[in-house]
């Protein structure tokens, strides 16, 4: 009995603990004052945002709203919420427990999948995001040759509907041409023959795609409802139409410039992800006019005979080149080292203030929705950071944070322990 009675007791002190929970966002009107703003789009002064019914309502100086929750942020920084361009936040919680795998399905064809179904708004490792300025992420798939659809969704929201962010992009693994790492064994000769197998199911499953395209077609030019189930070309058809874009994972040079020519061939949208030896062909990246995500830069060189800072240097190098180069992580418990990603990627060539921009309104641009993300302009979406220094910077603490004007609370797993550990209480006694 006294056992039992002893179990009950520590299930309801890990049900105290456990308890602590994330304080709710504010809905109202903020006037945030005094503040230098970063707009990335217009540069920076000094001044006032006002934030209204989710929006930018105004920017200004010496601005007035009557019963605005006023916010003094005379030497604080305001910046617009960091994007990343991919990641698997929300779709992965606890690494040894498969159940809580949710980025990656069963299937190598699957382009169906949506990620946005699978996007857990209660996942711990959002709030722990949103401390470090990230407002707004990819959510994307992996895994085979089609693994999935990606999805932009904002970091606050009960739904996932409720955090879509208006960008779905199909995603596709190039074949590579490469090694899967140090352990695989393969000879020369079976990487190429895999290469070129792989090769043709993709060049075999775009035929399909087309032929039933143009069925599809047909089909509604006469009205004639279709009576078949084939959610796998489905997906497609608005690839092959143009009107939905191909997210292309594929990171050796040589499979780079293979992906610009299958591109150009196939008259796709796309965006090529990951191209982490970009570098090392970023003239033919920019002259094919293919927008590029690349990350994570916190990485290890991806050969041995590389220089160690190869990944710290190949977005410079690529945007020196003429290429429109947005940053990821690729994380999901450290989606939150977004801005030191983008911090190396500065020190090591690209610059501050471009680096600043591959985090805001480039990845914005490049998913379709500038009109609504990344830049500090009236109309567009309240997703803002306030700072106390720069935030490519360690020390640097973020002190204000919304995401469609809602003011959200800096609090996570990770301060929530900090504060229930720091002054701890004595223990409960025998």
């Amino acid at each position: 009995m006294q056992r039992i009675y002893s179990l009950i007791v520590l299930l309801l002190m890990g049900m105290g603990i456990s308890a602590q929970q994330v304080a709710k966002a504010q809905k109202g009107t903020f006037l945030l004052k005094n503040a230098t703003i970063h707009t990335i789009s217009k540069g920076d002064m000094v001044g006032d945002v006002l934030v209204k019914d989710g929006m930018i309502a105004d920017v200004g100086t010496n601005l007035s709203a009557p019963g605005a929750t006023e916010v003094d942020l005379t030497g604080k920084h305001l910046y617009p919420g960091f994007i990343d361009g991919g990641t698997r936040l929300g779709l992965s919680e606890v690494g040894s427990v498969s159940l809580t795998q949710d980025y990656s399905e069963i299937g190598d064809f699957i382009p169906h999948m949506q990620a946005l179904t699978a996007v857990n708004p209660n996942s711990v490792a959002i709030p722990v995001t949103r401390t470090n300025g990230v407002t707004t992420v990819i959510a994307a798939p992996t895994g085979g040759l089609f693994p999935g659809t990606a999805a932009l969704i904002d970091l606050v929201g009960y739904t996932p509907e409720q955090m879509y962010g208006g960008f779905k992009g199909i995603v596709m693994n190039y074949p590579s041409s490469g090694r899967r790492g140090r352990w695989d064994r393969r000879s020369d000769d079976e990487i190429k023959k895999a290469e070129e197998k792989a090769l043709k199911k993709l060049n075999e499953i775009i035929e399909k795609a087309r032929l039933y395209a143009k069925i599809d077609s047909a089909g509604n030019a006469v009205k004639k409802e279709r009576n078949d189930y084939n959610p796998q070309m489905d997906a497609l058809v608005p690839v092959i139409k143009g009107e939905a874009t191909l997210m292309i994972e594929v990171n050796k040079d040589k499979d780079i410039k293979s992906a610009i020519n299958w591109v150009r061939e196939n008259k796709v949208k796309a965006i090529l992800t990951g191209v982490a030896e970009g570098y090392r062909v970023a003239k033919e990246l920019a002259e094919s006019g293919i927008p590029v995500i690349t990350g994570p830069v916190l990485s290890t060189p991806s050969r041995s005979s590389d220089r160690y800072d190869a990944p710290y240097a190949n977005a410079g190098k690529m945007l020196a080149a003429g290429v429109k180069v947005a940053i990821r992580t690729m994380e999901t418990e450290n989606v939150r080292n977004l801005p030191f990603n983008a911090a190396f990627a500065a020190a090591y060539g690209m610059g501050v203030e471009e680096a600043l921009k591959a985090i805001t309104i480039v990845p914005a641009e490049i998913f379709g929705v500038a009109d609504k993300y990344g830049s500090i302009e009236k109309g567009k979406f309240a997703n803002l950071m306030v700072s106390n220094g720069d935030p490519f910077e360690t020390k640097t603490d973020i002190e204000h944070l919304f995401i469609r004007g809602w003011k959200i609370p800096l609090e996570s797993r990770h301060t929530l322990l900090y504060d229930e550990f720091l002054e701890r209480s004595p223990g409960l006694k025998d």
